[in-house]
């Protein structure tokens, strides 16, 4: 056993000893599927905070074959597998965090020059008696193990991509680094699977294709590692259940994102959080600074505002994501920025429709946080001040007052192209947006005969709320809106809050440019 040669299975088997773990062993079952064939190099790339070091941990402790870990793996769904014990404790595992390597030097090639020496002392002292060709060549002396032994190793990087994150404007190092991962990696007869993990995919360089032979599993699109990505509804549920912690409060603070073959994914890191804690939080800025996010939402690019805004009232934005670059520099228009924040975790990324949005509570306070710091959002800070009073102003059924708020709202959103119901919508859930401490905010509702526009349900701790449907209108009136409401009967979904529930209708007139408001009990 040496420290990063075969490094044993400590770090695993304390993940197996914590409060809260949740079985994602049948990731296993994948490498094991490609594991010797042209498909062995996979590289997986999710946000922080997303599990990434635990699956490297767990695949690292199932190959060492200096562990004897089937004991612990024998009590996981990967043990039911058939190629289980065919590959458990068989292999040499090399394992690395590039970004432990990168911290303790001050250029790429110190950087590798480490990498080289220390993986170099563990393979010479594990193999002290094959006849190497050069021992201060750590490729070579793989090659020339290999040659002896028909050993094939796993290797295992996590972090992989610091350098783009730590350096991203050092093209050329960027460039040294990925050359030598290829000549570490590609075409190899050594290498049995390489499992790489990062925050962003591997970097385009045009024709300049170092690693062009791993298969990429992200935040765009996890493939069959989707349900691998962070924790699922199901995983969800039952520690909702286990930790007594409401179950829909939890969908709204957390879930969201979505990919083909797994519609629901939460952040593992929040979700145990918040089981430990007992409380739903933004533990995301436990980890992340807003200036993260600062950054790259306050590029000029144009479009760029208006689509966050846009997605910051709950709508969603198409997205180009083919010319992203991915690296953290190279922008060439709004699109690249939102590619990006998908890889971050900022937002979800739904692959069929190619649209983004937000995808929860805890990343919408992120963006609150973020727009609300600086003056260049303004209408932000507008709307998110004055939406306590437009909420309570609602409650107290002030039409006057409620028109008089939606009006500001729609002057200081009024960038948002602003000429059908739907984008009044925008600027009616922004404006809102305090209701979300109280409620659950829905849009597009299914209800009655029709699909209500806004429908605001009070959350658990605060049922002496009263439940709202809203009604928009274009170019007609409020009292219109009412109409519709009762004739479709809305309130169908809401018997729970019949005597507690407030009918709201807002009319946008364009030629006068002025909302009207009515508000019924019903």
């Amino acid at each position: 056993m040496g420290k990063y040669v075969n490094p044993g299975a400590d770090k695993f088997e304390e993940a197996l000893r914590s409060k809260i773990y949740i079985d994602k062993s049948e990731l296993i079952s994948y490498t094991n599927s490609v594991f010797g064939t042209l498909q062995k190099y996979v590289c997986v790339s999710r946000p922080r905070r997303f599990g990434k070091s635990m699956a490297a941990d767990m695949i690292s402790a199932y190959y060492d074959r200096s562990s004897d870990t089937k004991a612990d793996f024998i009590k996981l769904r990967i043990s039911q597998s058939e190629e289980f014990t065919e590959h458990i404790n068989k292999y040499d595992v090399i394992k690395i965090n590039a970004q432990e390597f990168l911290s303790r030097t001050s250029d790429v090639n110190k950087l590798i020059k480490r990498i080289n020496d220390l993986i170099l002392r563990d393979i010479l002292s594990l193999y002290p008696d094959v006849d190497y060709y050069d021992k201060s060549d750590m490729i070579e002396c793989l090659g020339d193990i290999y040659d002896n032994t028909r050993q094939k190793f796993v290797v295992i990087i996590d972090e992989w991509d610091c350098i783009f994150r730590e350096y991203p404007h050092d093209t050329k190092s960027q460039e040294k680094y990925l050359d030598f991962m290829r000549d570490w990696l590609k075409d190899k007869a050594y290498i049995g699977l390489v499992y790489m993990t990062g925050i962003l995919p591997i970097k385009k360089y045009g024709t300049h294709s170092a690693l062009n032979m791993f298969s990429e599993f992200s935040m765009e699109n996890p493939g069959p590692l989707a349900e691998y990505t962070g924790f699922t509804k199901a995983e969800v549920s039952k520690l909702c259940e286990t930790y007594d912690m409401s179950s829909d409060e939890c969908d709204l603070w957390y879930d969201g994102y979505r990919f083909p073959k797994c519609d629901h994914i939460y952040n593992p890191n929040s979700i145990v959080k918040s089981m430990m804690m007992g409380t739903f939080d933004d533990y995301w800025n436990q980890t992340e600074s807003y200036e993260a996010l600062k950054n790259y939402i306050y590029m000029n690019y144009d479009g760029l505002k208006d689509s966050i805004i846009k997605m910051m009232a709950g709508g969603r934005q198409k997205v180009n994501t083919g010319s992203f670059q991915n690296d953290m520099t190279t922008f060439a228009n709004a699109d690249d920025v939102l590619t990006l924040l998908i890889h971050l975790g900022y937002l979800s990324y739904d692959f069929n429709e190619k649209e983004v949005f937000i995808p929860n509570m805890e990343i919408l306070q992120e963006f609150v946080t973020t727009t609300t710091a600086e003056n260049p959002w303004k209408e932000v800070i507008d709307s998110v001040k004055t939406s306590n009073e437009l909420l309570n102003a609602t409650w107290n059924m002030d039409e006057n007052k409620v028109a008089g708020y939606i009006e500001n709202a729609h002057l200081e959103t009024s960038h948002i192209q602003y000429n059908d119901e739907n984008a009044l919508s925008y600027t009616i859930s922004l404006a809102y947006y305090a209701a979300r401490d109280y409620y659950t905010v829905y849009r597009g509702l299914p209800t009655g005969k029709g699909f209500a526009d806004m429908v605001f349900v009070p959350r658990k701790n605060h049922t002496d709320k009263p439940a709202m449907i809203i009604e928009l209108k274009w170019d007609k009136d409020a009292d219109t809106a009412i109409s519709q409401i009762k004739e479709k009967n809305y309130p169908k979904s809401l018997l729970g809050y019949r005597d507690n529930l407030l009918l709201v209708g807002i009319n946008y007139d364009r030629k006068t440019r002025k909302h009207e408001c009515k508000i019924e009990r019903y």
